[in-house]
């Protein structure tokens, strides 16, 4: 599934034209993340602190930081559930805001053989109709991708400096 849930998508300076797979990060480029922290079901509360105390110190308002945290943890928690059980996030101060990037490193377990309740079938990884949680960061993100492939998927959302949400 390859998807632009919200928003242009607009590459980073350089990578105009280059489409990242899941296997390359989005927003890995020449500066290093400021957060680059891995994550499974166990570890989403520290997540959401890390993730709250760099979109605020990064200069997001106190109202777009609790937006920042609510998005990358559905995505986070997304990769749990319907990817392989654990999964990397990292976030990185823009000139204009955060862009924050979710991965996993492929389909869960149960895709190679067995059952694991609530995973999804192999080609309908993150599926949006299992819950809302992609249609909540759709809607308070500035912008959000969903890339998913044999490799794993990648989830990007970019959040403005600002109090609200800007729509086109």
């Amino acid at each position: 599934m390859t998807g632009n849930i919200h928003g242009s998508g607009q590459p980073p300076a350089g990578q105009a034209g280059k489409r990242p797979g899941p296997a390359t990060t989005i927003a890995a480029r020449t500066e290093p993340a400021t957060l680059d922290q891995a994550f499974d079901g166990d570890s989403l509360y520290s997540v959401r602190a890390a993730v709250a105390a760099h979109a605020s110190a990064a200069g997001i308002a106190e109202n777009r930081v609790r937006d920042v945290v609510l998005a990358v943890h559905e995505l986070a928690a997304n990769a749990v559930r319907h990817g392989a059980g654990q999964g990397r996030v990292r976030l990185w101060a823009t000139s204009d805001g955060i862009r924050c990037e979710v991965t996993d490193p492929g389909p869960p377990p149960a895709q190679a053989g067995g059952d694991r309740p609530g995973a999804s079938v192999p080609d309908a990884p993150w599926p949006a109709e299992h819950g809302h949680g992609l249609w909540l960061v759709e809607n308070i993100a500035d912008q959000a991708s969903v890339e998913s492939g044999a490799s794993g998927t990648v989830a990007t959302v970019s959040f403005r400096f600002g109090t609200a949400r800007v729509t086109s």
